[in-house]
């Protein structure tokens, strides 16, 4: 049995039409809920999908969890702290956010949050708020990508029991 007509989005695994949001990847045709699903999926589609013979993280029902640590020059105020964790935590995939003095620590769901949704959530969070807020965020986004796709690239390395010091 079966509609024709339906199809299952790849990352939230809802019923959705079959030309919803429609997307075309390696020969297949996807379809998804919203421009958000669309967007993720665009963005990795082998998180969702896996390569052909090994499923992916998704299909495994895993949550790949990242960390991010936002630096910024000066500390937080709190009201512009409690404006960038509110935003945050309304998006889907965000676990936890704690900001403290001058760091922003948020933790999510890879499979459920990218980082430029994470970016833009702050970056709007920022341009509500009065005076030069909008730029010093985006201006630590900047640094502090760099630092952490770095960092965890060494930490792997590190990790996998050779210590060279």
């Amino acid at each position: 049995m079966g509609n024709k007509n339906i199809t299952v989005d790849p990352v939230c695994r809802m019923e959705v039409g079959i030309a919803e949001f429609p997307l075309s990847y390696m020969g297949l045709e996807y379809s998804f809920c919203s421009q958000q699903c669309h967007d993720r999926f665009s963005a990795n589609p082998l998180l969702y999908i896996g390569r052909p013979g090994s499923p992916s993280p998704k299909q495994h029902g895993e949550s790949i969890i990242k960390r991010r640590l936002l630096k910024l020059d000066i500390p937080v105020p709190d009201e512009v702290a409690s404006k960038i964790e509110g935003a945050l935590k309304n998006m889907m995939g965000i676990k936890e956010v704690t900001i403290d003095k001058n760091m922003i620590r948020i933790t999510y769901d890879l499979l459920e949050a990218t980082t430029a949704q994470i970016e833009t959530t702050i970056q709007r969070a920022g341009e509500k708020l009065s005076g030069s807020w909008g730029g010093k965020l985006q201006r630590a986004f900047i640094h502090y990508f760099e630092e952490t796709e770095l960092d965890n690239i060494e930490y792997q390395q590190s990790n996998n029991g050779h210590h060279h010091h």
